[in-house]
């Protein structure tokens, strides 16, 4: 794997992150999308946001097990992928599935929306700090805020499965990877590695 130029690697990386809004694009050109093609299309882009997010987990463990960077090269990227996805996901369900009307009520009275609220609302400080000028300024603190992704990934797996009803297997299959591999990372770095905002050690002072 080392042998791939980084360059290619993220291009490539870049265009697959891109496949799902390619079939979606297709699907509502060729009219594929079912009797109900905007609660088929946000359904979709939501789940290409949690996989996209899904993915950014692999990319530690990648980088570990095969010793090449280019994996973490790439985890930014999807994670800016992974909230385009939601924010697509978002905008899609207000304009075909609920509504603009009395949003309030709509946000706070069903579980599922407000677990996928929440998760995007944890996604924002992640995106806005994505840059290298922000990783500078933040400086230690970044890394902390980064950890924002576990409890993010949480409540979008909630949001699926608990609209999801009786058809849960995929969501069952996805939480069984996600366990995996925060219990590799737990087991690699501790459970400090997954609290989101711990503030670090203080230098005693010297007489």
């Amino acid at each position: 794997m080392a042998a791939v130029p980084l360059t290619a690697f993220r291009v490539g990386v870049f265009f697959l992150a891109l496949v799902p809004l390619g079939l979606l694009v297709q699907d509502v050109i060729g009219q594929n999308l079912g009797p109900d093609p905007g609660e088929a299309l946000t359904e979709q882009l939501g789940l290409a946001a949690f996989q996209c997010l899904m993915a950014t987990l692999f990319m530690t463990p990648m980088s570990r097990w095969t010793g090449w960077s280019g994996w973490i090269r790439v985890r930014r990227m999807l994670g800016l992928f992974a909230f385009f996805y939601a924010v697509a996901h978002l905008l899609g369900f207000l304009q075909f599935v609920i509504g603009w009307q009395d949003l309030w009520a709509a946000f706070t009275e069903r579980p599922y929306i407000i677990f996928g609220s929440l998760a995007l609302l944890l996604m924002v400080p992640l995106a806005i700090t994505s840059t290298k000028g922000m990783m500078k300024r933040l400086g230690r603190r970044w890394k902390p805020l980064h950890r924002l992704i576990y409890p993010a990934l949480g409540l979008a797996w909630l949001h699926f499965i608990w609209q999801a009803r009786s058809d849960i297997g995929e969501m069952v299959i996805y939480g069984a990877i996600a366990l995996v591999l925060l219990g590799v990372r737990v087991y690699w770095f501790g459970w400090v590695s997954l609290v989101p905002l711990r503030s670090p050690p203080r230098t005693p002072r010297t007489a």
